[in-house]
């Protein structure tokens, strides 16, 4: 029995610019097949979501040069639940938006906000964790963050500090939250996982409307205002140019600074579901099939010699040899190719911003 108070909503805007040249703007690696398994990150993302809610409940919020291929990899959703943003403005006013979208469909909802390129490895206990989220956030006026229980002290995530009593109930492990950081070094990344009450933010919330309502109206109300002004606007004809209007003079701001790190009601479920962001070619490597070299290819025609702890992502119809490679991404789409060390993948978004200065944007 579907829960209709239920609802998802994915965040799809983001460029991918990390996993140039695979993903580029005009098609970011949400809506590319990544895995190789026949199905686009946001295909998957979606399809993990029917197991909590309603197809009808789905909202995807994405820049409008991406309406189309939302509505193409998921043709389940009518126009009105792909909530277009018409310039980037990062997380907190995209979830303004979707607030009074559902606001005006149900004002009893329980919300899940998530990415829609993360891998989740272990999809029944996925959905298990995010039920368990929900109803806590139903039965309290919380806002409920997936911690993921780290395994190793990486760089590239925040980190969730939990206090260390359970408040849900004995077997279920959800925490107050103390604190969030941002990505930190690596001595301080190993010194959290050494203190043991620390967890990767893994981008994903839980909460009731009333709850993350009230929160913007506490905590972010100038960029609450103006969403709210288009009351009775929302789901008509006027929508599109309401929210023209609206992000045009609207501030930049995550939800985790503008929300989560400043609300006093903020908790964790920590969850160990087979996650990772996938926001690297370093990511994608750790999940990827692998040789007796520690190799993680991908195409038909590629051939390796004294070569090791490499990702090689590349066409079909193109033969590749490589020799005497160690820890590097060799990637080749759209005629641009990308030979750079793994430890500098950081670099790649440089990479992208100079490209674009030097050569414009047909290899971007």
């Amino acid at each position: 029995m579907e829960n209709k108070n239920n609802y998802c909503v994915i965040m799809a805007g983001g460029v991918g610019a990390r996993f140039w040249p695979m993903s580029k703007t005009s098609r970011p690696k949400q809506f590319i097949d990544v895995l190789g398994v026949g199905k686009t990150l946001i295909r998957l993302t979606f399809e993990r979501f029917r197991n909590i809610c309603p197809a009808e409940n789905v909202l995807v919020v994405t820049n409008e040069i991406y309406k189309d291929l939302v509505l193409e990899q998921i043709p389940e959703l009518r126009e009105q639940q792909v909530l277009c943003e018409p310039s980037r403005r990062n997380t907190a006013p995209c979830v303004a938006y979707a607030n009074y979208k559902i606001k005006e469909e149900n004002p009893n909802a329980i919300v899940v906000v998530a990415p829609s390129d993360h891998i989740i490895l272990k999809e029944d206990e996925f959905v298990r964790n995010i039920k368990t989220a929900m109803q806590a956030a139903t039965e309290n006026n919380w806002l409920v963050t997936l911690g993921i229980k780290p395994s190793r002290p990486d760089t590239g995530y925040g980190y969730i500090q939990f206090k260390e009593e359970l408040v849900y109930s004995d077997d279920i492990p959800l925490h107050k939250v103390k604190t969030f950081t941002e990505k930190p070094n690596l001595e301080i990344a190993k010194s959290f996982l050494a203190s043991g009450d620390f967890l990767w933010n893994s981008g994903i919330f839980i909460w009731s409307l009333n709850s993350i309502m009230d929160a913007f109206n506490n905590l972010l109300p100038d960029v609450d205002t103006l969403f709210e002004k288009g009351a009775g606007i929302y789901n008509t004809d006027g929508e599109t140019k309401f929210i023209s209007d609206t992000y045009a003079v609207c501030k930049n701001i995550s939800i985790d600074y503008g929300i989560m790190e400043k609300a006093k009601n903020v908790y964790t479920l920590a969850v160990d579901f087979g996650w990772s962001d996938l926001g690297t070619w370093g990511s994608l490597y750790t999940i990827r099939d692998k040789d007796e070299n520690n190799n993680a290819t991908v195409g038909k025609n590629v051939m390796l010699y004294n070569t090791s702890n490499c990702i090689v992502n590349m066409p079909n119809d193109k033969l590749v040899v490589l020799q005497g490679l160690d820890n590097y991404i060799v990637v080749e789409e759209d005629h641009t190719l990308l030979v750079c060390k793994k430890e500098d993948e950081q670099q790649i978004r440089q990479f992208v911003a100079d490209v674009k200065v030097e050569k414009g944007d047909k290899y971007i």
